[in-house]
């Protein structure tokens, strides 16, 4: 719950950040930026639960990375009319979101909130 919640406000800020200052993000409306971190910090906590464990620290935030690209992305492109992301544009933004992350990972593990679920 912790990690949703910081994730909920840190990814969309993120995003809205990301698009402010780096050209090739451009979104046609406010809530476009803001509607594309809900969604990656929703698939984010989806692989912690999947992957984030003690000794995967940066396993996890890689894998964050890779999939934030894509979903940046392919969210971008396909479900706003308006939204200008290129695939740079997007690895970029996806690149804030992972330093972020990396901090809430490493919180998780220290604090031994994150543990593998069956």
């Amino acid at each position: 719950m912790t990690s949703l919640l910081f994730k909920l406000i840190t990814f969309p800020l993120g995003v809205l950040l990301a698009s402010w200052l780096f050209p090739n993000v451009d979104y046609a409306a406010f809530y476009q930026p803001l509607l594309v971190g809900i969604i990656a910090a929703a698939v984010g906590v989806m692989l912690e639960y999947v992957i984030l464990r003690r000794g995967t620290l940066w396993i996890s935030t890689f894998s964050d990375l890779i999939v934030g690209w894509v979903l940046i992305y392919m969210v971008s492109s396909l479900l706003f009319k308006g939204a200008y992301v290129t695939i740079w544009g997007a690895l970029a933004t996806s690149a804030i979101i992972a330093v972020v992350d990396y901090f809430i990972h490493y919180y998780l593990l220290k604090k031994g909130l994150a543990k593998k679920h069956a």
